[in-house]
């Protein structure tokens, strides 16, 4: 893990001090501090602005995700400590302008356990996160190999999570057509099929990096089934049309 960031404007630099700074000073029971997501990734948007076909601009600016694992204390004593920082960060701020925050905390102990478990979220933190602090006192537990059983435990929960999101989705397209409200039931259908595709991806490899792009992942699960083969054929010009208009919907049906 890095423990660096240098690489960020000197603005994004005083402001992530600063953040880590006011957590140390409220929550002493601070292990670590790691920032992840897009701007320990480096491809953070500081601010794009999208005019919609009404003519209304949406403004876009990335979070700063910042991770606080902490050891002895209670998490929603931790995350009031957290929001108060959050406050204080942005007190005479803009919203529209200033980049918001997002604190997520965590014990050592859960952690741990998690990383070793090889949680796809806790992997991808440990293997893109930037350390803004370090305590010295623990050290980060190292993914190890599962033994079938825990490996099949978690793949159902993987699937009954990712199944069940799906399914809400799906509830959600039929009861938005019904009301006529085609473009966020096209929505509610691309996201149905995205938890669908990720049921199974994570079933099989307990690994979930984001995909929206339906073809990508149709692509990456036909492997595991003849059977998913068969799920959006393209043979004719219209079933291709229509596979078409499901793919985009994950932008275009939010904004045309």
């Amino acid at each position: 893990m890095k423990n660096s960031i240098a690489y960020l404007p000197k603005d994004k630099q005083e402001d992530l001090n600063f953040l880590a700074n006011e957590v140390l000073k409220r929550l002493p029971q601070t292990e670590y501090i790691i920032l992840y997501g897009s701007y320990a990734r480096d491809n953070y948007v500081r601010r794009g602005i999208r005019v919609e076909p009404d003519g209304i601009p949406t403004v876009k600016i990335s979070d700063y995700d910042i991770l606080v694992i902490t050891s002895g204390i209670n998490s929603k004593k931790a995350e009031t400590v957290l929001d108060n920082v959050e406050d204080i960060f942005f007190s005479g701020k803009d919203f529209d302008r200033d980049t918001p925050v997002s604190f997520i905390n965590d014990d050592i102990k859960n952690f741990n356990k998690f990383i070793e478990e090889g949680r796809y979220f806790y992997t991808q933190i440990k293997e893109e996160g930037i350390i803004l602090y370090n305590s010295g006192k623990y050290k980060l537990a190292r993914r190890r190999k599962l033994n079938f059983d825990e490996i099949k435990e978690q793949a159902q929960e993987y699937f009954d999570e990712k199944f069940e999101k799906a399914g809400y989705f799906l509830d959600h397209a039929y009861f938005d057509y019904e009301k006529g409200r085609y473009n966020m039931s096209s929505f509610d259908l691309h996201q149905a099929c995205e938890n669908y595709y990720y049921a199974i991806r994570l079933s099989f490899t307990l690994r979930n990096n984001k995909q929206h792009n339906l073809s990508k992942l149709s692509g990456s699960v036909k492997k595991y089934s003849e059977d998913l083969k068969t799920v959006f054929p393209q043979d004719t010009p219209e079933e291709k049309r229509l596979f078409a208009l499901l793919k985009a919907a994950y932008v275009d049906a939010r904004y045309i």
